[in-house]
């Protein structure tokens, strides 16, 4: 525990179901799917040829023209939400200690469009073709540093590379930092742009994702008996994290404070979750112990819930374990089942669909969960959203590597 409490005043998002804030959160709730066939590319051949695409982004609303050609998509996205997040905190970087505000912001893959198509342009005409601009797009933290760079802040600033935990280990990183004193103010999140041509041809050689190809707002189904497998997403979250006495002096509206964080890694496989979920019951334990709050205070969970086999039961199993008997009386929901699964960036869209939720007193809809799995006998929120009462909420992450992120909002 600490003295300096960290709250959360502004949003932002760019995502399948929409560019702004209030638009993902109006379709999230009426139970709207983002997902549908690949436009980015020819999917022909492909085993999953659907996605939960961004297919309006005009990153000319949000960078100059002359620089766009220069930040890889997933970087745009980042940007596009971090413009937003600022505008809605009201925060103004003009005046005050540009050493007191950084930037740490997650992504599971970084530049793959880079990456495909320098490549491409490799094998076609030579090494001395390679765009000077290719390394400096396909990091991981350029998302980071060009949010820095866009507002001059030289506080704490890195990137967060841990697979589908990236944006939950972000946001974590940068609660830490504000409760250690080293800055006043974070912007932190997570953004994916994977749906390429490499991307996609990768998970579906892993057997990864649903092939239900001629319904695709049908194909994310967690915690369903049919599911069979994720559905790619893409798109960015990014929020501002500031000190409470810092954000309460200046008049700022709060979303709601981060009460707690825990982390944990399954230390078994590189794909596969641990079977028991042990390791995701320790990051969710952890979370708790860090808010001092015990288990009978959480009322609705946002489950990493990724429609693949063995990453539900895994998250059932630690959600029991970790609830028990209160297990029961949660509101449990899967935002991937309207958006798809953001990867590195799934954790910070779905901390901002937790805090609508929070917002509103609401738990949005677990679509297309027509039958749930023998032994999933929990609220997971089917097909309806359903009014509730909201005070504290808890957000899971889990990714590849066996890397567990749990963290934890409360109402102020």
């Amino acid at each position: 525990m600490t003295d300096r409490r960290v709250v959360i005043t502004g949003l932002g998002v760019i995502s399948s179901l929409g560019e702004t804030v209030p638009e993902f959160w109006r379709r999230l709730l009426a139970g709207e799917s983002g997902i549908g066939p690949i436009r980015q590319f020819d999917a022909t051949g492909y085993e999953a040829r659907i996605a939960g695409e961004v297919v309006t982004f005009d990153p000319a609303k949000y960078i100059d023209g002359r620089e766009i050609k220069r930040i890889d998509r997933f970087a745009q996205f980042a940007l596009a939400a971090a413009s937003q997040a600022v505008a809605d905190s009201g925060l103004d970087f003009t005046t005050g200690d540009p050493y007191r505000t950084g930037v740490v912001i997650g992504s599971g893959i970084g530049g793959l469009h880079e990456i495909e198509s320098q490549f491409e342009r490799l094998l076609t005409k030579g090494p001395d073709r390679v765009s000077a601009f290719f390394v400096p797009k396909l990091m991981i933290n350029a998302a980071s540093g060009l949010v820095s760079i866009r507002w001059g802040l030289k506080g704490p600033n890195w990137g967060v590379a841990s697979a589908c935990a990236s944006a939950t280990n972000a946001m974590g990183d940068a609660l830490e930092v504000i409760r250690r004193g080293e800055a006043e103010v974070m912007i932190t999140g997570g953004s994916e742009a994977a749906v390429t041509r490499l991307g996609v041809a990768g998970f579906c050689a892993m057997k990864a994702l649903s092939t239900r190809n001629n319904e695709p707002q049908r194909a994310s189904r967690p915690f369903d008996r049919d599911r069979d497998g994720f559905v790619m997403g893409e798109g960015a979250a990014v929020l501002v994290l500031e000190e409470f006495e810092h954000a309460r002096a200046r008049g700022a509206t709060i979303y709601a404070e981060v009460a707690g964080y825990g982390l944990s890694a399954d230390g078994s496989h590189i794909t596969a979750p641990d079977a028991d979920g042990a390791g995701a019951a320790h990051a969710m334990q952890d979370a708790l112990r860090d808010a001092g709050l015990p288990v009978e205070a959480v009322d609705y969970i946002n489950a990493h819930g990724t429609s693949t086999s063995l990453g539900d039961v895994s998250e059932v199993k630690a959600i029991k374990t970790v609830f028990g008997p209160q297990a029961s009386r949660l509101a449990i929901s899967s935002t991937k089942s309207s958006i798809g699964h953001l990867l590195g960036g799934s954790g910070a869209v779905e901390l901002v669909a937790t805090l609508m939720c929070m917002k509103d007193q609401v738990a949005h809809a677990t679509l297309n969960l027509d039958h749930p799995e023998e032994g999933f006998d929990l609220n997971f929120v089917p097909k309806v959203p359903q009014q509730r009462k909201i005070d504290v909420a808890m957000s899971n992450s889990f990714g590849f590597g066996g890397h567990n992120a749990c963290i934890l909002v409360r109402r102020v």
